[in-house]
């Protein structure tokens, strides 16, 4: 076994919400952290979610949905948060200065065993190893979207990262029910992002240019068997997570394209307090998205050829 029984989850988003519940579920102590109480309140949402999806797709009983909540904690204090840690798993902004500072508030509270993963889905463990002030404690660790289904965890290390961290972390994530995906030198993106962020870019583009509507980007995705499209992934990853990979990476690559989805994301949907799954509305509107309704991807009657030849030509 791995020791790593005591679980601090950093940022009580998407991810870090379904990374909590499920380790909790799988049998691990965890404290989620937020500095927001609102979000501390949208992850107990989320989790209640949760529990209704383990009921319904995994089999789980609710004395297994019972257990998975009395191992969960939630707090605004840092100290409190890491205070019996053995991990510290990291999934706050995708903002690198973000990172960087919550590293640096945390290095002096921890205690010189617990070790380290950020759930980064973009940068490197080696951007933040040295704010953690245990470098060799410190590697990536990054999950899937849909963590009961997507049971995947990339694991990357640093240079410096020591092989028995890997080790460590490495079993935590199959002790969870994860499949560990080793990647073997350090990449932004690591292996999922690095197709999946310039597929949901494309998506975007088609949308921001005008050239399509969300849901026939979706269509043409999904038609082939897939069940979402990169539009409907989109408001799963969560609008502020695709709003603050596109900025970065729109800068970073000078990518004017780019950028102007950034720009489209935060006009269209952040302004407007659209967030996606998370808030119920996105690209689509939930628990009942209309690319999940019977009859999406079905050929329209030939009454409906008007309507489509309306989109492109309007009166």
């Amino acid at each position: 076994m791995s020791r790593l029984e005591n679980l601090t989850v950093l940022g009580a988003g998407v991810l870090g919400g379904q990374i909590a519940w499920h380790s909790a579920f799988n049998g691990k102590t965890v404290v989620v952290y937020d500095i927001a109480q609102d979000a501390i309140e949208r992850c107990r949402t989320a989790h209640d979610q949760y529990a209704d999806i383990y009921l319904s797709e995994l089999g789980a009983s609710q004395v297994d949905i019972s257990a998975a909540r009395n191992r969960l904690r939630f707090t605004t204090d840092l100290a409190e948060a890491v205070a019996h840690a053995d991990l510290v798993i990291e999934a706050v902004p995708e903002i690198p200065e973000v990172k960087s500072a919550v590293y640096q508030e945390m290095a002096g509270l921890l205690s010189p065993d617990i070790l380290i993963a950020t759930n980064s889905s973009t940068f490197l463990p080696s951007d933040f190893a040295s704010d953690t002030g245990r470098p060799e404690q410190f590697c990536a660790l990054h999950f899937g979207n849909g963590i009961w289904a997507m049971n995947f965890a990339e694991l990357m290390a640093h240079p410096g990262t020591s092989r028995a961290t890997l080790t460590q972390v490495g079993e935590f994530a199959v002790e969870i029910g994860m499949v560990p995906i080793p990647v073997l030198k350090e990449q932004n993106g690591y292996i999922v992002n690095t197709w999946f962020v310039p597929l949901v870019n494309a998506a975007q583009t088609l949308v921001t240019n005008g050239i399509a509507t969300p849901e026939d980007v979706d269509r043409t995705f999904m038609i082939g068997g897939r069940a979402v499209g990169p539009l409907g992934m989109l408001d799963m990853v969560g609008m502020k997570t695709a709003y603050d990979v596109l900025v970065f990476w729109g800068r970073e690559s000078s990518d004017a394209q780019m950028s102007a989805n950034a720009d489209y994301i935060k006009e269209h949907f952040l302004d407007k307090g659209l967030l996606g799954v998370r808030t119920g509305k996105g690209y689509y509107e939930y628990p009942d998205p209309a690319y999940a309704r019977p009859g999406f991807l079905d050929a329209p009657h030939i009454s409906a050829v008007a309507d489509i030849v309306s989109l492109m030509l309007p009166e």
